[in-house]
């Protein structure tokens, strides 16, 4: 199926396999993981719990002017004439990161029990929260994400958690499947640091070229509220483009053992978060640059 993914219209599988069928098994989720760098749990929270979250960011937005006058208010429909760009979202903004129902969905005990049998310890969570509010054409450009948190453990994993059903048209996340086996690309990219390296960030614009030049397939599914997609480090993803006239409502977490060492800019009260990369006056290498040097 071709669909809307950055600047091309690219073919994207839509059957990403679902790991339900061993939720109690750690040694076969681990296993999964490894080998194909995610794991697709259906209905890992209560739907309930995660409508009762949007509701309260969607409030949040209401009051900001970010949702069309005269509509309903959990269709999240986004006003055009708001004066802001909604593509990077609303990532760390206390306001809704701190909202009590939507702490209790990405701190609670469905997801923190899940990551102590997973990881076989006690679990600890990045009090900084990637909470993303992408309104009308926006879509994230293709990246690992070791290149923004790679400085503690390497047994980390990303939690992918839409607040609200996600349909193809509201543009849901989009794995490369496969990606996770591109060394020369972990080897060189994935060790990367943004704060350190002052590179873009993510590795490309093109879809295409990424198949074509290090093979894998891109795919990804439609989504419900309560569903949640775990993915390693390592694992290239971006999203599609939001195609809709509606707010896609997702949140990116991460958790690792808590006895690990823990990435010091994403941890604490007051977060200290990019302290370099994409600040006033950084000086950031060009990506084509980078990919040279890289010799990928």
């Amino acid at each position: 199926m071709k669909l809307p993914f950055l600047h091309h219209e690219t073919d994207v599988i839509t059957d990403l396999r679902e790991s339900n069928d061993i939720l109690n098994n750690p040694n076969a989720l681990r296993e999964r993981i490894t080998q194909e760098g995610y794991l697709l749990i259906r209905g890992l929270h209560k739907r309930e719990a995660v409508l009762a979250a949007r509701r309260q960011i969607l409030e949040k937005l209401a009051e900001k002017g970010m949702l069309a006058p005269n509509t309903p208010l959990m269709d999240g429909v986004f006003n055009p004439e708001y004066p802001e760009p909604t593509s990077t979202g609303s990532m760390g903004n206390k306001a809704l990161t701190q909202l009590s129902a939507f702490k209790a969905v990405v701190e609670g005990e469905p997801v923190m029990n899940f990551f102590r049998r997973f990881l076989g310890g006690d679990a600890l969570t990045f009090d900084f929260k990637w909470l993303r509010t992408a309104g009308p054409g926006s879509a994230s450009p293709i990246h690992y994400d070791i290149v923004f948190m790679g400085r503690g453990t390497q047994n980390l994993y990303s939690c992918w958690t839409p607040f609200g059903d996600v349909p193809l048209e509201l543009g849901p996340i989009v794995f490369c499947l496969g990606s996770n086996r591109f060394d020369n690309v972990r080897e060189t990219y994935g060790k990367a640091d943004v704060d350190t390296d002052l590179i873009e960030g993510h590795f490309s614009d093109n879809p295409i070229e990424i198949v074509e030049k290090f093979g894998g397939r891109w795919a990804t599914t439609t989504f419900e509220a309560g569903d949640v997609i775990i993915f390693s480090m390592f694992l290239m993803h971006a999203s599609l483009r939001n195609t809709s006239n509606k707010i896609r409502i997702t949140a990116d977490t991460r958790y690792q053992l808590a006895e690990e060492p823990a990435d010091e800019r994403w941890i604490g009260e007051n977060p200290k978060g990019h302290y370099a990369w994409k600040q006033q006056d950084a000086q950031i290498e060009p990506l084509e640059i980078s990919r040279q040097k890289w010799d990928v």
